[in-house]
């Protein structure tokens, strides 16, 4: 048979036998596809704001194996894997024909395996679908896993699945989890010997483990950096310095942090891989320490809970549910934020803001501290003392309970309940029971992380803020009206910014107001500064009493302490606004100077007028003064009935130059918006409506 003839003839059947072969590849590559979707089983992280790892949990088969991108490595790691492992990998598909050739001829000529010829897909191919012998029949499945790889996935994406998946000893899985482990930081910035040491782990992982085998992990070290590829990419002389490096000797605890709010990140979303937070990783981890550290000296059972916050945005930028998670005997596992407890006096300072709005008081009005009976309620101080004759300044900044009652009966407890709605917070009261004066020394109910946000409110001149971590919560404004005047804020930031800290700490630029609880139950401290808000809790889970434990000496360190070791730097209290004043107590109107009480709280009088009240403008009006339009504002005529001249007049807490005796005065307001009037008479009665300038 001719050349030609057999050609005619082979041609064609050659041809069929290929399309035949190709076709039973094809049906084989979708009847038997690699198990790509296991492949994609990791483990679940927590992150804070920045994407830094908070916490981690372990696959169901008890492996950490965090998800790794080529981003989240060193590039010059990446560089230096591929020119030890597979110098190739970025122009072979799957297998490298001249690795397989150099490693068969290697075993011929020696008469044993001399190097390898796996190719990262390979490997990548073992990693998804291990086994546990090693055969030649194992190695051409192998083989086909990887050609299937290679027709499925891109380059970058099959190298992260090795980063994911390479082994690095015990129940390590992939370059982050052991960079985290061996280095304690992530592997974006890895070190020419760190990088090393990491390609040379996988190989025989449990050999080498550096906690185990120190000379082992030294030598496979020393052989990556010795391969001449590897020091193309590394750079002359590297290798050398590389070698002269410590290999670290114990593993290190992968980031464990914010226990509490990762366990609630789970229970939202249990299949998702990744959980962002508000939360920022050094400030949760200082918080962490410093609650850990004052549990500890405060005594066995006691437990430390701390909210702290951007007073700006709402967003927690650390929680501490607990003082130790894992501690039993502490009852660690709950987290004490979100429980409601006693708040102690950290209610006062918004009594005393809102009688400030209402213009009952001025900071060096004085007010009684003497024992007195509310229709029935008598409050008596912590110290079971009474100070006599104080100012309201002196009574705020010593959380004296007598006269805070005094103001809570003149302002209404209902009132004052209605403002923390503006907030976005609702104490719970005992059940079927109306706000009553108790209220005032913690006769409510209130969580920290809500009591947080209130004083949150402080520190955003009196706009109120919604807390949230992302998880819980989503952080961000409250529309409505303000939980306090803006200068009644002020009035009250600038009294707790005078308090006095407690010993052993110094004074940090924060104003702060402390709280105990009926029968030492629970200690607060909350405290701000122009941008933050930290609030502290300390007492038993189990609402056990603490002998002797008091806001000012339990929780007012910690909170101190706390603002010293977050990391973030003081902002100041905001200035004066307009209109806020501190007149010494001759120069206020004679109606301010002192503020005085019959026992059901009315304001003491003996004469037969009735109290002032303004009928122009009413309560809630809109006024057209040409504040919108651009034109030149014209002045709102104010008109009352009633009460003792002379009277005084006060434009959003900033009393009018003139005192009057008439009934009839004009205000020219210095913009459009909502403001607050309020008139004093010669008994220091008051009247109040809010109006729009339009």
């Amino acid at each position: 048979m001719s050349i030609l003839r057999k050609l005619l003839i082979g041609v064609p059947i050659g041809l069929v036998v290929a399309v035949l072969a190709l076709a039973g590849l094809d049906w084989a590559d979708r009847a038997y596809p690699p198990p790509l979707e296991q492949a994609r089983i990791f483990s679940r992280e927590v992150l804070d704001k920045d994407g830094q790892l908070l916490r981690a949990f372990a696959t169901s088969d008890g492996v950490w194996r965090l998800k790794t991108t080529v981003v989240d490595v060193d590039r010059r790691f990446v560089e230096m894997l591929i020119a030890y492992e597979d110098q190739r990998f970025r122009e072979h598909h799957g297998v490298d024909p001249l690795a397989l050739g150099r490693a068969a001829l290697q075993f011929i000529t020696n008469g044993s395996v001399v190097s390898g010829a796996s190719t990262l897909s390979m490997q990548v191919a073992r990693l998804i679908e291990p086994r546990e012998r090693r055969s030649l029949t194992a190695k051409l499945l192998q083989l086909a896993r990887a050609i299937q790889i290679e027709r499925r996935l891109s380059k970058e994406e099959i190298l992260e699945l090795y980063l994911s998946h390479a082994p690095y000893g015990g129940n390590l899985e992939g370059v982050r989890a052991a960079s985290l482990a061996w280095f304690g930081k992530e592997p974006r910035r890895l070190s020419v010997a760190e990088a090393a040491l990491l390609v040379a782990l996988p190989q025989l992982p449990e050999r080498r483990r550096p906690d185990r085998n120190l000379a082992a992990a030294e030598a496979a070290r020393q052989r990556v950096l010795r391969r001449m590829a590897v020091a193309r990419v590394i750079g002359e002389g590297e290798a050398e310095r590389a070698a002269m490096t410590s290999i670290p000797k114990h593993r290190l605890q992968l980031p464990a942090y914010a226990a509490h709010l990762a366990e609630a990140a789970l229970r939202k979303e249990p299949t998702a891989l990744e959980h962002r937070t508000t939360l920022r990783r050094d400030i949760q981890r200082a918080l962490e320490a410093v609650a850990r550290e004052g549990a500890q000296r405060l005594g066995p059972k006691v437990s430390v809970a701390m909210v702290m916050a951007d007073a700006k945005t709402g967003e927690i930028i650390g929680e501490v549910g607990s003082a130790d998670y894992f501690d039993a005997t502490r009852s660690g596992w709950i987290d004490m934020t979100r429980i409601t407890r006693s708040p102690g006096s950290t209610l006062k300072p918004f009594i005393y803001g809102l009688a400030f709005e209402e213009g009952l008081v001025s900071q060096e009005t004085i007010i009684e501290d003497r024992p007195a009976d509310f229709f029935g309620y008598r409050p008596r101080n912590f110290d079971m003392s009474y100070q006599g004759d104080v100012s309201v300044r002196q009574a705020l900044q010593l959380s004296l309970n007598v006269p805070a009652i005094r103001l809570l009966d003149a302002v209404g407890p209902a009132r004052l309940m209605v403002r923390f709605r503006r907030a976005g917070v609702r104490p719970k009261l005992p059940q079927n029971e109306a706000p009553g004066l108790a209220i005032g020394l913690g006769g409510v109910g209130i969580t920290l992380r809500d009591l947080v946000q209130l004083y949150a409110s402080l520190a955003n001149r009196g706009w109120p803020v919604r807390l949230g971590d992302g998880i819980e919560g989503n952080p961000g404004l409250i529309d409505g009206e303000p939980l306090l005047s803006t200068v009644a804020t002020w009035q009250v930031a600038d009294i707790l910014s005078g308090v006095l800290p407690p010993a052993g700490s110094r004074q940090r630029g924060i104003a702060y107001k402390t709280g105990t609880s009926y029968g030492y139950r629970d200690a607060w401290s909350v405290g701000f500064d122009g941008r933050y808000v930290l609030g502290v809790w300390v007492g038993r889970p189990d609402n056990g009493t603490v002998p002797g434990l008091t806001g000012y000496g339990a929780a007012a360190p910690i909170l101190f302490e706390g603002f010293a070791k977050a990391g973030v730097a003081i902002t100041p209290l905001p200035d004066a606004p307009a209109g806020a004043i501190r007149l010494a107590q001759a120069d206020l109107p004679i109606g301010q100077r002192r503020f005085s009480m019959t026992a059901s709280g009315l304001p003491s009088t003996s004469i037969r007028e009735a109290a002032p009240q303004i009928v122009f403008p009413p309560e809630g009006a809109r006024v057209d003064l040409g504040a919108t339009a651009g034109q030149e504002m014209m002045p709102l005529t104010l008109k009352l009935q009633g009460g003792r001249a002379p009277f005084r007049w006060l434009a959003n807490g900033q009393p009018l130059p003139d005192v009057t005796r008439r009934r009839v005065s004009q205000w020219l307001p210095d913009g459009g918006g909502y403001s607050t009037l309020t008139v004093i008479d010669a008994l220091g009665r008051a009247s109040t409506v809010r109006v729009f300038v339009e």
